[in-house]
Order: C-alpha cells, then sequence, then structure tokens
C-alpha cells in the first residue's frame, strides 16, 4: 500500500467555516469598498433628481414651482443632504483610486501619483469656482 486513502464514490466534504453576512466589516479596506458600492443607489437618485429638475426647467414656470416646492418637502432634503454626502465621498475615493488606475508618462518617465491626485483635486477645485461663479451671478 501507498499509504493515500482509497478513492470512495462519496469523498467527504472538507470542514469550511461558513463566511459570516458581515465579513465586510472586518477590514476597513472591505467596510471602504463596500460603502462605495453602495453609495452608487444615492448616485443614481442624484441623476433622476437632476433629470427630473431638467424636466421641470424645460416644462415651464409652472411646473418648475412645482419642482421646488417638491425639493423642500423634509424627506427630499434630507436624501439630498445624504447624497450629497455620498457624491463627495464617491469623489474623493475615486481620485484617490486614479493614480492606481491611469499611468501617465511624460517624456519617458512615470508621474508620481500624488501629481495625478493632486490634479484632480485642482480640476475640482476650479469647476466648483466657475460653478459658485455661474450661480452666485459672476
Amino acid at each position: 500500500m501507498s499509504g493515500r486513502p482509497a478513492y470512495t464514490e462519496y469523498h467527504p466534504r472538507w470542514l469550511r467555516r461558513r463566511p459570516s453576512t458581515y465579513w465586510w466589516l472586518e477590514r476597513r479596506a472591505y467596510r471602504s469598498f463596500i460603502t462605495r458600492e453602495l453609495s452608487s443607489v444615492f448616485i443614481a437618485w442624484f441623476v433622476v433628481y437632476l433629470l427630473l429638475f431638467i424636466r421641470a426647467v424645460s416644462h415651464g414656470h409652472a411646473p418648475y414651482l412645482e419642482f421646488v416646492v417638491w425639493s423642500r418637502h423634509p424627506v427630499v432634503m434630507v436624501l439630498n443632504v445624504v447624497t450629497l454626502f455620498f457624491v463627495v465621498y464617491h469623489a474623493v475615493t475615486w481620485f484617490n483610486l486614479a493614480p492606481r488606475a491611469l499611468v501617465v508618462h511624460l517624456r519617458g518617465k512615470r508621474l508620481p501619483p500624488s501629481l495625478i491626485s493632486a490634479s484632480n483635486y485642482g480640476a475640482w477645485v476650479v469647476a466648483t469656482a466657475f460653478l459658485l461663479w455661474l450661480v452666485l451671478g459672476g
């Protein structure tokens, strides 16, 4: 005999612990990943809200005023504040991830990841400043 167990058709299954439903709470990286994935629901709400706004504006003054009244409802306001938090979280996590996803070479040398992140944040600040200038009547 060679010392190996004989093959049987009904081989026993190896004992493996079932992972907990809350396995993603064990590490910070997992929590961050799941939070980012769940934030997509709020990103979808933001898109729907923006489309509703565009529709109201395109249909005239009365539908726009109805949209404004509806937007002042406490549930919609709380949902939009939570959405703002998740949109900012989504943007920050993407800007921090961008240097890993995007490799930029300039004159044969790879740009440092901090420069790629800084350029993203810089573009965000410029776009925000422009929109504030536009909205505030610059």
